[in-house]
């Protein structure tokens, strides 16, 4: 046995009890898409994991191997792989699955299994409702939908507005929460539209957005769809501005969408340009090992592990001391939040803050505070 010894968690220095803990590997199981329609967002993931393992390893700290179990986001994949998580004693945490309807399919086997099942990117309000091991340190659309509609109607000026969404448990979530909000702050939603993940004409869908006459369109999708959807709009010579949750944010739909997402509205969690020095630490440390910029996934992805490996030196590598431990540990080093601290009620991180942003000359850059032409 080993002593406990503090690691470098990103750029951040992690103090732990002088406790002994394995020397041999731990092992943390993700659930998300390597292949179909959503395998970059895995890609993403790994990247990012692959970082956070390799710093934790150079400091000192445990010894961190996942197993990558390709769902496609799909919920019939996501409970196989969950039976195949519980039933191997070598996984003391999961981690995923990407979307929050194939996250919640699997979560009952988790529940009955002991296994905290660790949702980053399950935003959907009703994730953590499903069992005292279901965890997530990402915002609940019953926060996120709100700070939107502020965004786009006391920010930006819009009170006649389309909402396109995604016709999955997450969009049609999501747009409700928009819509309640948005009547609630005085603006007219003038039509609500929903469309499929494998689709990529939306000229009819836009046509009966055209015809609603709105002053603003909300986008409640993530980025490979928001950057089809922004060249379709514009080719239709749909001129209003667009405002979209923050899960479009990423370097993929400048990418993607080139000159047709000039224009594009959003709001993040995660920005490159903040200057916190965990943040910059690890942009840098990014950069350096991929050539490209993170986006918010890799943020999020990199936290996670970060946090299953303080988990682990903190509190012990056992599925128990993970249950127990994440109601337990506190101010976690965090490049999203700055410190990750956990609400044992709700299972979720607190304080989030955001940073609204504008896609402008094939940039994301902060609002000015400028109202868009409507």
């Amino acid at each position: 046995m080993l002593k406990r010894r503090a690691f470098v968690a990103g750029a951040a220095l992690l103090a732990a009890a002088p406790r002994a803990w394995a020397a041999e590997t731990v092992t943390v199981g993700v659930s998300g898409p390597l292949t179909g329609p959503n395998a970059q967002y895995g890609a993403q993931w790994k990247a990012s994991f692959d970082l956070a393992i390799a710093e934790v390893k150079a400091a000192g700290g445990p010894a961190i191997e996942y197993v990558f179990e390709d769902s496609q986001s799909d919920p019939r994949q996501s409970v196989a792989i969950a039976q195949k998580f519980v039933n191997d004693p070598r996984i003391i945490m999961e981690i995923g699955d990407f979307s929050s309807t194939a996250s919640m399919a699997a979560s009952p086997i988790y529940q009955r299994g002991r296994l905290v099942q660790f949702g980053m990117t399950n935003s959907h309000p009703d994730f953590t409702k499903g069992g005292d091991y279901m965890w997530s340190s990402s915002i609940s659309q019953a926060e996120e939908q709100p700070n939107l509609a502020d965004y786009a109607i006391a920010g930006l000026g819009m009170s006649k507005l389309a909402v396109l969404h995604l016709n999955t448990d997450w969009g049609t979530t999501s747009k409700t929460l928009f819509v309640k909000a948005a009547e609630v702050k005085g603006a007219q939603v003038v039509a609500t539209e929903g469309f499929l993940p494998s689709e990529r004409d939306f000229r009819s869908t836009l046509v009966r957005i055209r015809d609603a006459q709105p002053n603003g369109i909300i986008l409640e999708a993530y980025y490979a769809d928001a950057a089809v959807i922004a060249r379709q709009v514009r080719e239709l010579g749909l001129k209003q501005p667009i405002a979209a949750v923050g899960s479009v944010y990423s370097p993929k739909l400048l990418e993607l969408g080139g000159d047709a997402v000039n224009g594009i509205y959003t709001q993040a969690q995660f920005f490159p340009d903040d200057p916190r020095p965990e943040v910059q630490g690890f942009v840098k440390a990014f950069v350096a090992k991929y050539g490209r910029q993170p986006d918010g996934f890799n943020a999020t992805a990199y936290d996670t592990m970060n946090l299953f490996a303080a988990l682990v030196q903190q509190l012990g590598a056992s599925r128990d001391a993970i249950h127990t431990g994440l109601a337990k540990i506190k101010d976690v080093p965090s490049v999203v939040y700055g410190k990750m601290t956990f609400d044992p009620a709700t299972r979720r991180v607190s304080g989030a803050r955001y940073e609204r942003l504008v896609v402008k000359d094939g940039k994301f850059t902060l609002w000015d505070g400028s109202k868009p032409a409507i």
